[in-house]
């Protein structure tokens, strides 16, 4: 196999494996039996656990906005392009695999001193606003930087909420609350 291939069977092994049954409970023994790898493979591509998790939340995050970006600009232009955004995550939500949100379920495992990873997270969830803002502009007629801001923020706070809470609940009715209160908001 190439060394890209090997790379990206890692990534996707772990990616599997951290979703499902979270970063702390993955060892790394666990990913190179399921990936079929020897040790040293694995340690030819990441020098830690941590390298490899900085790689499944950026592979599951690069993912992630491709799709829900390609989603929503494929709906009628104006308030459907931002609710799909809710749209989108029921879909998601209905995916027997769905597991909440990676970068929480990360977050939550990591010690608060962990500044690698939570600064990737962080990285991630601002590129989310900055697609949310992306949307707010080409659908919105607000002109002012800081409306555009403050909506943009509501919209992602409802967003990730609905997430969360869809997660704990196992039911879709947060995601349809935000998308409700989202479709409030909008002018």
């Amino acid at each position: 196999m190439k060394h890209s291939q090997v790379r990206h069977t890692i990534i996707e092994t772990a990616s599997d494996l951290f979703y499902k049954n979270g970063y702390n409970s993955t060892g790394i023994n666990e990913i190179i039996a399921e990936a079929g790898i020897a040790k040293a493979t694995l340690y030819n591509h990441f020098k830690s656990k941590e390298a490899i998790c900085i790689s499944y939340l950026q592979h599951k995050n690069d993912s992630f906005l491709e799709s829900v970006k390609i989603y929503c600009e494929s709906k009628p232009k104006g308030k459907q392009q931002l609710l799909a955004l809710f749209n989108f995550l029921e879909l998601f939500y209905k995916q027997p695999e769905f597991n909440g949100c990676w970068c929480i379920k990360t977050i939550a495992e990591i010690p608060q001193d962990n500044i690698s990873i939570r600064t990737e997270i962080q990285k991630e969830k601002k590129t989310f606003i900055a697609l949310i803002q992306e949307l707010v502009i080409a659908n919105t007629t607000l002109q002012s930087e800081k409306e555009i801001i403050v909506l943009t923020k509501q919209i992602y706070l409802l967003y990730e909420s609905a997430v969360t809470e869809s997660h704990l609940h196992k039911e879709s009715w947060p995601i349809q609350a935000a998308k409700s209160l989202c479709n409030k908001i909008l002018i």
